[in-house]
């Protein structure tokens, strides 16, 4: 028989079963839409995250200190332990470009124009450099004993009408009082701008830590027996959260010279911070890249979680597929006969149910794949994430779709075309 004329008789077939077909594909199209799904999202979320790296953000070392066996993100149990004359002595070191705390001043609401609008992520108080010119739509970064701030354009739109550079923002803090800053720069983008931040999109104020955080350092932010901001401005005992050092370029023997430099000065007697380091505390600095490796490490693990369930749909689909072919051989015992007596070979048979087997399987792969990407391309576009298709993926499933139906195809097939057909001629 000719494979077209198999191909035929197969389409035929299912086409004269559609509802128990549609029903045998399920466990294939689940299986293959889960995966195409999250390998698009976790795809969409790596070119996301390492789009938003900057070459210039590729030279800077995020560092804070912890115990070292403290698991998870950036500043996972970080303490304030970095003072301003470790600032200082860092930002002093030979393989070191610059260095500046980092830190987040709690707010309750942000007002402009009379409307007022709640901002739970509060205020990221950093160094110039921390906002790089070219990731400026328009204004310039703020200065150091200003009280200015840079926005993002979410932040600019959050209001009835939109915040322009020379406006003025108040800002409600937690600990009291209201800070007003004049808007010297918007932001081209809405997503973090370092891994400290995260990369979701948010509206987001950008101050420098002189004079907005030091002022605010009185609390608990600085310690019970803090005198930063105090009447005599006396900031010597400030701490910051986190440190931001910049290497003179982003050539890896550069990073690694400033990384050592740096972890050097924190456990020396010298650094106010090498007090407190020992068993309990550890500095850690890491690049953008080193600290996205966690999170991709994290979305291998899930993917390969998410390829195991997988594979259990693709066995019950499997097994559907095969119980469906066998109730058809059966159904056809007496076609089979007659198909037998008018000369039809074994291997005809043998190919007319495997093609009905393949065929069912690569419609599974098919409708499973194309509905994975529409489940990826939502998700990206809720999360307002750059969509990546893994094509390799998509071709791997119709590959699976064939190994299935093959697989699944192979022993009902055998069965018919083993029929006698004497036997089946009198099959009712």
């Amino acid at each position: 028989m000719r494979p077209l004329e198999s191909l035929r008789l197969s389409w035929r077939s299912i086409r004269g079963h559609r509802l128990r077909s549609t029903l045998t594909t399920l466990g294939v199209i689940i299986g293959i839409a889960a995966v195409i799904a999250f390998v698009a999202l976790g795809a969409s979320l790596q070119a996301g995250i390492i789009g938003d790296i900057s070459p210039d953000d590729q030279r800077n070392l995020y560092g804070w200190a912890a115990d070292p066996d403290t698991e998870g993100g950036p500043m996972a149990g970080a303490q304030f332990l970095f003072s301003q004359d470790d600032l200082d002595g860092v930002s002093d070191l030979e393989a070191v470009e610059a260095a500046y705390g980092y830190a987040t001043i709690d707010a309750q609401s942000v007002t402009y124009a009379g409307d007022t609008r709640l901002q739970g992520d509060g205020l990221i108080a950093a160094g110039p450099s921390y906002i790089r010119e070219s990731s400026l739509r328009e204004g310039r970064q703020f200065e150091m004993g200003e009280r200015e701030a840079v926005i993002n354009p979410a932040a600019a739109a959050q209001f009835e009408e939109n915040v322009s550079v020379g406006d003025e923002l108040e800002v409600r803090i937690v600990t009291g009082g209201t800070e007003t800053v004049t808007v010297v720069g918007i932001t081209d983008t809405n997503e973090g701008l370092s891994p400290f931040e995260g990369f979701e999109a948010a509206p987001r104020i950008y101050v420098p830590t002189d004079p907005l955080y030091v002022e605010q350092a009185v609390g608990p932010a600085a310690g019970s027996d803090s005198t930063a901001g105090d009447e005599n401005g006396d900031t010597t005992d400030v701490r910051y959260l986190a440190i931001v050092v910049e290497a003179p370029t982003a050539d890896q023997d550069d990073v690694d010279a400033a990384r050592d430099a740096a972890t050097a000065y924190f456990e020396s007697d010298e650094a106010d911070a090498g007090e407190f380091l020992g068993d309990d505390l550890a500095v850690t600095l890491q690049t953008s890249t080193e600290l996205l490796q966690q999170l991709e490490n994290i979305l291998g693990l899930l993917q390969n979680f998410i390829v195991g369930i997988a594979a259990i749909s693709l066995v019950v689909g499997s097994i559907g597929i095969a119980n469906i072919m066998l109730v058809s051989v059966t159904e056809r015992t007496r076609e089979i006969g007659i198909m037998k007596a008018v000369g039809a070979q074994n291997r005809d048979v043998l190919g007319l149910f495997l093609t009905e087997a393949i065929i069912l399987g690569v419609i599974g792969a098919i409708v499973g794949t194309v509905l994975g990407l529409a489940v990826a391309a939502l998700g990206a576009w809720y999360i307002d994430l750059p969509l990546v298709y893994p094509l390799e993926y998509v071709a791997l499933a119709i590959a699976v779709g064939v190994l299935v139906g093959v697989v699944s195809g192979l022993y009902p097939a055998w069965r018919a075309a083993s029929t006698d057909p004497i036997d089946a001629l009198r099959y009712e």
